[in-house]
């Protein structure tokens, strides 16, 4: 058993992990706080932390354990120490660990609301929801033990009331899409109690919703439903600071739709002092494979402003009918398990056994879970020689390779390379899996770092995974067995539950301001990390096949030499900071500092000194260790192509339509079919045929071609004309797209996802006088006599 195991083993024993299993969850115990015995003698301040300093004198002292002096660091030799701190025997003698965390994946949650619901109305009110809480256990999950110190840049900041702000203080975006990268919308939230912030934390996990109005743009959204939601992004920030949530807006009302989305992901970016780690990793993500979007929203609950968040799309079925044309087949998410479980190893076929690593999303079907126990069994037992016939009709191969790219390239400290989680799984209905990233607010950073702030609340109770019970207790039941040591003592009766881990990345303890830590992160990051990890079978067998790996390296120098550099990405840093900077100077809630925020989004003066606290810093340093790599720089130049998932059900790429007709400025000419004067845009099938026109797009956007997509089985008969009202309705009556015209003038666009079929672009218009083509052949663009679904007439 060699030192770096207990180096492993000590990290666990004071991190654990970030979802243990579940516990029962015990009355709180007023005790000392204990440190594990590796951490207590790591810690020579006695403060309760690893600093940077002290991890640079662990080797020493781990070295110093070593009394025989021949490399190994055995169990026995740790023994002194562990009795030093171990409890009596008999129940519960061990020190307290933090908060039981999160349970399992597919764990049932508490229900409440159906039994509290008297009035059966499908939610809680204030005097249902104070019944309910006597019913929730008194120590729902909260914050660990105390993080390790992070780096440069990572100073936690505790949260206070922020301003005021109302309706009439923000701006209106109502002609801007949800994820609009240019502007920052407010999103006003109103409660109906003061306390929601308490309720809501203790209603965590149960299925209780807290019922909310949502504005936006001035207009009201009654009765969405609103949960904390994350893993450490809840557990180790305390009341009072920025937490993330999740926005149901079909809470009540299946049909209410958010500018045409039904769930919101309001991350309260915990550990990212640039707040931009998504936004950056979908920049460059996104022509290459599915991907979230994500912007910058400001939030406002009960009249206060709670400052900036991260809005990233949610993966559900609107994710799946964006890209992949349908909302058929299953999902599943990989949650944090840093223990590296959920990589898709084969454990044989008990469905059980895949349960406990992969939460599913969509219908629980037997089915589904078998397809994926295939898929791990073809993954990981096919020999290499037949590896390549057997897995790519079960998996979208050249996908993964992309995401793996990615992934390693961006050092996704959240990825698939360090943790084999924190990813999402999707079998489409031709049953073939696709790997789709999930969780992207990691990236760009230095390495796993540091850990984070200190738990939210007071220690765990009940009596904790010290070492008065079995050693058992310190890992999960699945935790890989290699790491295990062979002869695992007993000192006594049973543990405590587990602790919640502290924020930090897999062996990584240097915060973004300081190098990369053990877990290799950081700029320095080998793109052939985890090459010979059985637990991560997609790196590890996939890059064994010599034309993958091959592939994958040519992804990556191609990602390095055209989108991961400053001239691509500076951009998008410089206007987010711009944007955004006035805000999180008064932003009370802010989990870092102003400073930190300055400090990563800004570029280091020329001939200065570069550092990767800044993202100007990280990306230059990336790009060149990834362009100097020896396997990576003799990969062969490639042009990475744009990847399209969306599967075009006419197969026609060449389809013929044009965009005839348009009113932008509609007064009192035409009215819809609900009897309002709106904006309109009518196309023409000028060919032979009629058009199916499943899979084609309107936009008025040329950066977001899939703003609007036709309803499927949508026909547009051979020589006529078709309208559809630009008014943002969500009739049923006739076609009604999801944004409006501008009468100040914009763009009109038709594609079928990727490829552009036809776009005109006018400039200011007139009340009441459309635009349009009188010669298809020519395309210039004529002030026209209003003829909606009819030839167009020259005006007069």
């Amino acid at each position: 058993m060699r030192i770096f195991f207990f180096v492993f083993l000590s990290f666990y024993s004071v991190t654990l992990i970030a979802q243990p299993p579940v516990f029962e969850r015990q009355p709180p115990m007023e005790q000392p706080e204990l440190l594990d015995p590796i951490t207590r003698k790591l810690d020579t301040d006695g403060d309760g932390e690893i600093s940077a300093e002290e991890m640079q004198a662990a080797p020493k002292i781990l070295t110093s354990l070593d009394k025989n002096g021949d490399g190994t660091l055995t169990i026995n030799e740790l023994l002194p120490e562990m009795r030093m701190q171990a409890g009596p025997e008999g129940p519960g003698g061990g020190g307290p660990g933090g908060g039981p965390g999160g349970g399992g994946v597919n764990r049932p949650v508490l229900q409440l609301t159906e039994k509290f619901d008297a009035d059966k109305n499908g939610y809680l009110d204030p005097a249902e929801r104070k019944k309910a809480l006597e019913q929730v256990p008194d120590n729902p999950r909260r914050g660990g033990p105390p993080g390790m110190r992070g780096g440069a840049g990572r100073e936690q900041m505790e949260g206070r009331p922020g301003p005021r702000v109302s309706l009439k203080d923000v701006k209106s975006y109502d002609d801007r899409t949800l994820y609009d990268p240019e502007i920052l919308r407010t999103i006003f939230i109103q409660f109906d109690v003061d306390s929601w912030e308490e309720d809501m934390a203790k209603f965590k996990d149960t299925d209780v919703q807290m019922p909310a109005t949502v504005i936006v743009d001035g207009k009201e959204y009654p009765m969405v439903g609103i949960k904390f939601r994350g893993q450490s992004s809840f557990g180790h920030v305390p009341a009072g600071s920025k937490r993330s949530l999740n926005l149901s807006m079909d809470f009540l009302n299946q049909d209410q739709r958010l500018l045409g989305y039904k769930t919101l992901n309001l991350l309260n970016c915990n550990g990212d002092p640039s707040l931009l780690s998504s936004i950056l990793y979908a920049k460059v993500a996104s022509p290459f494979l599915p991907v979230p979007q994500s912007n910058l929203v400001k939030v406002v609950i009960n009249g206060h402003s709670w400052g900036v968040y991260a809005n990233v799309q949610q993966y559900n079925k609107d994710f799946l009918e964006e890209f992949f044309d349908t909302t058929e087949g299953a999902r599943w998410k990989v949650p944090g398990a840093p223990w590296a479980m959920g990589g898709l190893q084969y454990t044989g076929d008990d469905i059980e056994q895949y349960r406990s690593k992969f939460e599913i999303k969509s219908k629980d079907k037997e089915e589904s879970w078998q397809a994926l126990v295939d898929l791990c069994r073809v993954l990981n037992e096919t020999s290499m020689e037949d590896l390549p016939n057997a897995i790519e009709p079960l998996l979208n191969v050249d996908g993964v390779l992309r995401f793996l790219a990615l992934d390693v390239a961006l050092v996704n400290s959240d990825g698939y390379w360090t943790r084999a989680s924190d990813y999402s799984i999707y079998l489409d209905p031709q049953n073939v899996f696709h790997i789709i990233p999930h969780d992207m607010n990691e990236a760009l950073k230095s390495g796993p770092g540091g850990g984070g702030p200190r738990g939210g609340g007071p220690r765990g109770g009940g009596p904790g995974g010290g070492f008065g019970g079995g050693f058992g207790s310190l890992f999960p039941p699945d935790f890989p067995p290699e790491f295990l040591p062979d002869d695992l003592p007993e000192f006594g009766g049973p543990g405590g539950s587990g602790g919640g881990r502290p924020r930090g990345g897999p062996g990584g303890f240097g915060g973004p301001g300081g190098g990369a830590g053990p877990g290799g992160g950081g700029p320095t990051l080998d793109p052939l990390v985890a090459i010979d990890n059985q637990r991560m079978p997609l790196r590890s067998r996939l890059l064994q096949v010599p034309q993958y790996r091959d592939k994958y390296l040519q992804y990556v120098k191609e990602l390095a030499l055209n989108h991961i550099t400053v001239e691509n990405l500076g951009p998008v840093i410089d206007h987010y900071r711009e944007l955004v900077k006035d805000e999180i100077k008064i932003d009370t809630r802010k989990r870092t500092s102003y400073d930190a925020f300055i400090t990563a989004t800004t570029a280091p003066p020329e001939n200065g000194p570069v550092s990767i606290a800044s993202l100007f810093g990280f990306i230059s340093q990336r790009r060149d260790f990834l362009l100097q790599h020896k396997e990576v720089a003799a990969a062969a130049d490639i042009e990475l192509p744009e990847y399209s998932l969306r599967k075009q059900l006419t197969g026609d790429h060449n389809i013929d339509l044009k965009i005839s007709e348009f009113m932008a400025n509609n007064q009192r000419t035409v009215k819809n079919p609900d009897g309002a004067f709106e904006d309109w845009i009518e196309i023409y099938n000028p060919g032979d045929d009629d058009l199916d026109l499943t899979g084609i797009y309107l936009s008025d956007r040329d950066d977001q071609l899939t703003k609007w997509k036709f309803p499927r089985g949508t026909i547009i008969k051979a020589g006529e004309y078709l309208i559809i009202w630009a008014d943002e309705s969500k009739s049923e009556k006739g076609l009604h797209a999801n944004f409006k015209l501008s009468k100040s003038g914009e763009v009109i666009v038709i594609s079928n996802g990727q490829t552009v079929i036809d776009r005109l672009e006018f400039a200011i218009q007139t009340t009441d006088v459309s635009q349009g083509r009188l010669n298809s052949k020519d395309g210039k663009l004529n002030r026209l006599t209003p003829t909606p679904a009819a030839a167009n007439q020259k005006f007069n």
